[in-house]
């Protein structure tokens, strides 16, 4: 991987990754797709939205189909279909959100399969072998996700998991082809993010996820812990916030330096109604959109404002048509893929802060 910095405005960036598989831009989001494939939106459906890179989950591929198929197959790449880059999660989150059936050891996680409860250990040297197969563009590290409420003890053990996991996997990766970031944890004391940060930043990854945020805290405490974390990454890596898709979130944290987002958000709330437009979210499925026939957003030029209007689309949620969540999830992941392409407009021309603030004034109706 190689990774330049195109343009500043203070401590937004714009940059550029030269992965395996194709460059991408940033500020980016990524549309997550854990199974090799983003729900309700084919591949092509995928790009034509403007997605330059995909989110794909190494826990779920190892699960299901298995390494044995990628490997025959050659990576997630072919056998998917897939001509651009893509990014996997190690498992770590889903690991977290499996909390109940798992056992965390300072070597590794045992946990019982979501789909027949068989029995599974992830280690860091596993999840490397797990990634290295899959072939992805950008592999991250296995790390320890803590829920908000986790006291000081019990974060500090978890860091040092977390740091010792980083140096274990950095040590056992080995493809050339694939870039592979580390991941800050450290909960929510600053105190432990500042440490975290520091330590995993030392090592020498080729960029740094920001773990362990938009997990259940509130949003306050969401800046207020990047506001700790972001003086402290390194310049010239890229950094990556995990699991953001919150168009005032991200904005919040592009103008603190942070260069890609990723979240089921958007593709979730499509499926069930809710899409995003300049003036906010509304739900399409609400009566009152039973009989307008404007489109979802007046201000968007997606395939689907341009040809569709509300009340069609509220048609076919109410017949629960499959095209519904197709149309919806097409627009919502157009839309932020049109919000990070306006800003890194904003920052090449030394105006994002203007931009941010004309956005939220419209999208939260202040």
């Amino acid at each position: 991987m190689q990774f330049e910095i195109l343009k500043k405005d203070k401590e937004a960036r714009r940059t550029i990754l030269h992965l395996t598989h194709g460059d991408v831009e940033t500020p980016v989001f990524m549309p997550v797709g854990t199974n090799g494939a983003v729900k309700m939106c084919p591949h092509e459906c995928v790009k034509r939205a403007g997605s330059q890179i995909v989110l794909a989950n190494a826990f779920h591929l190892y699960l299901r189909p298995g390494t044995d198929v990628l490997e025959k197959f050659g990576g997630l790449h072919k056998f998917a279909s897939w001509n651009i880059p893509i990014l996997t999660d190690s498992g770590g989150f889903q690991l977290f959100s499996l909390s109940k059936h798992v056992e965390i050891d300072d070597d590794g996680v045992n946990f019982r399969s979501p789909l027949d409860g068989s029995t599974h250990r992830f280690t860091p040297q596993k999840v490397m072998r797990i990634q290295q197969t899959i072939g992805s563009d950008i592999a991250m590290v296995l790390d320890e996700c803590l829920a908000p409420g986790n006291d000081m003890k019990a974060t500090e053990i978890s860091l040092r998991r977390t740091t010792k996991w980083a140096r274990e996997a950095l040590e056992y990766h080995t493809r050339q082809d694939q870039a592979l970031f580390g991941i800050t944890q450290g909960g929510f004391f600053k105190e432990t993010r500042i440490i975290s940060t520091k330590e995993i930043t030392s090592m020498p990854f080729d960029g740094f996820g920001i773990g362990g945020l938009s997990v259940g805290e509130s949003f306050e405490k969401t800046i207020e812990m990047l506001d700790v974390i972001m003086p402290l990454m390194p310049e010239n890596k890229p950094r990556y916030l995990m699991g953001v898709g919150d168009p005032v979130l991200m904005l919040e944290a592009i103008e603190r330096g942070v260069d890609m987002m990723d979240c089921v958000l958007p593709t979730r709330l499509a499926r069930h109604g809710a899409v995003f437009t300049s003036h906010g979210r509304l739900n399409i499925k609400s009566a009152a959109y039973a009989l307008d026939d404007s489109p979802l957003d007046d201000e968007c030029d997606c395939e689907v404002c341009r040809n569709y209007s509300k009340a069609y689309i509220h048609h076919l949620f109410k017949k629960k048509e499959s095209t519904a969540m197709i149309f919806a999830t097409y627009h919502n992941i157009y839309f932020l893929h049109k919000l990070m392409q306006k800003a890194r407009s904003a920052i090449e021309n030394g105006e994002f802060s203007e931009f941010k603030s004309d956005f939220l004034k419209k999208f939260k109706g202040d």
